[in-house]
């Protein structure tokens, strides 16, 4: 094996694949990577997976906006003003700063700032099921029941760990079923806050300490349970799980005892002017992200609901997207503003969209043929409308783009290679996404 090899191992782990033990046991090369013969063995072992070091992209956070239900995307992303009235439906339509781009008229403070948007109108999924559709949006896989897959947030936390005494990922206002870890460990699962920044009596759970303890008190506290723990772990059998326990532990204790940690979530500390930005009530929820990703965390997933209208649209419509248009504007300028937005992918998903045609309660019903989605930030392109869907929304027209698709370009951004091979239990190498593309027109 020459240098470059060497160079090559380095700069690309997947190498492995191509070299024998034999060639890695010649006299000074374990020595040169570093390695252990014992490391190499193990690497042997593994030779068949895929294996990529995750290296931080030019996204370093992610905001996901989950809007639970199925939006339409007839009455979001996009309208269809010259369809017939049974398609077109009760609205109209809004023009952007992009020429000849109109989004509906429920989005009025979001039209301006579309320029700075990615808005894909060609998503074609599968499935019709909330929970199953759910699933997908989150992890880029269907449903199986023979194995629980991790969510994107989950990943992220596993390749990349936390930062600034954060968690890696939080969860706003609460941790969702299909938002966990799957074969991951429960380590990599969202902090859920547990309250509604929208709401008046809003604190984050976990973050304060106990009555009648005070900073000096919780340092002793901690002092003592170190020794407790070195105690066991000599007594212990199985060192390795008490030692993820005590990863718990050291990171409750470092949330806890932070300043700048507890002050992450401290939405009071804004501005009123910031606040009206992003409006009243859920729309908090949008400002507790920014301050969060500001901070330090690295991926962030906002609950926004609920789009389920099987019947009255126009009036559900009415009542849930002011809310929703407010809140993603002020988002999307406010982290673009303070120079975040190219550092942050901020990703709007619902589980699929509604049928073409208006029905007879004059909703619309589940439709995963074609919908959409928005992303802005992290290097995803500005003033883009990618993809389309027919005359009447109901299938791709040109460009179509699956789940699996836009969840590996996000990955690619953060600089995680959605063909690594994670491990699941038994010793199964699975890739985080599988058989997903980057969509290279969407970045760059």
């Amino acid at each position: 094996m020459s240098s470059r090899d060497v160079v090559t191992w380095q700069q690309d782990p997947a190498h492995f694949q191509k070299v024998g033990r034999r060639d890695f046991v010649r006299v000074g090369v374990v020595g040169a990577l570093g390695l252990s013969l014992g490391d190499v063995l193990k690497l042997e072992s593994r030779a068949d997976q895929k294996m990529f070091i995750s290296k931080e992209g030019v996204a370093k956070s992610v905001i996901q906006i989950i809007l639970p239900g199925g939006m339409a995307h007839q009455e979001s992303w996009d309208p269809k003003p010259e369809a017939p009235l049974e398609y077109r439906g009760p609205f109209g339509v809004v023009k952007t700063k992009m020429p000849g781009v109109v989004l509906n008229e429920n989005f009025q403070a979001v039209s301006k700032v579309a320029d700075k948007m990615t808005i894909i109108r060609s998503i074609a999924g599968k499935e019709a099921d909330h929970g199953r559709a759910t699933y997908t949006m989150y992890t880029g896989y269907r449903k199986s029941p023979a194995i629980e897959h991790p969510s994107l947030g989950a990943v992220v936390s596993h390749e990349f760990g936390p930062r600034a005494d954060l968690p890696p990922y939080v969860s706003v206002p609460n941790a969702t079923e299909n938002g966990g870890t799957g074969y991951l460990g429960s380590q990599f699962g969202p902090f859920g806050i547990g309250s509604d920044p929208g709401s008046p009596n809003y604190q984050v759970r976990d973050l304060q300490l106990p009555p009648g303890v005070d900073d000096r008190r919780f340092g002793t506290r901690r002092e003592i349970r170190t020794v407790v723990d070195d105690h066991f772990r000599k007594m212990a059998r199985n060192a390795e799980a008490l030692g993820a326990m005590d990863e718990f532990y050291q990171r409750a204790y470092a949330m806890i005892s932070s300043k700048a940690a507890r002050e992450a979530f401290d939405i009071y500390k804004e501005t009123d002017a910031t606040k009206a930005k992003y409006g009243t009530g859920a729309g908090q929820r949008f400002l507790l992200a920014r301050r969060l990703v500001e901070s330090g965390v690295r991926f962030v997933t906002v609950t926004y609901g609920g789009w389920d209208m099987h019947a009255g649209i126009e009036q559900a419509m009415k009542r849930q997207a002011p809310g929703l248009d407010s809140a993603l504007a002020g988002l999307v300028s406010d982290l673009d503003e303070r120079g975040l937005l190219a550092s942050t992918i901020v990703l709007v998903t619902s589980e699929f969209g509604r049928t073409p045609k208006i029905n007879a309660s004059a909703g619309r019903d589940h439709f995963p043929r074609v919908y959409s989605v928005a992303v802005a930030g992290g290097g995803f392109k500005r003033g883009l409308v990618y993809g389309s869907s027919n005359s009447t929304a109901s299938e791709p027209e040109d460009n179509p783009v699956r789940m699996e698709d836009l969840l590996t370009t996000v990955y690619h951004q953060m600089g995680i290679n959605a063909d690594k091979e994670l491990m699941a239990p038994g010793g199964r190498p699975i890739e985080i996404i599988d058989g997903g593309d980057v969509v290279k027109d969407l970045v760059g």
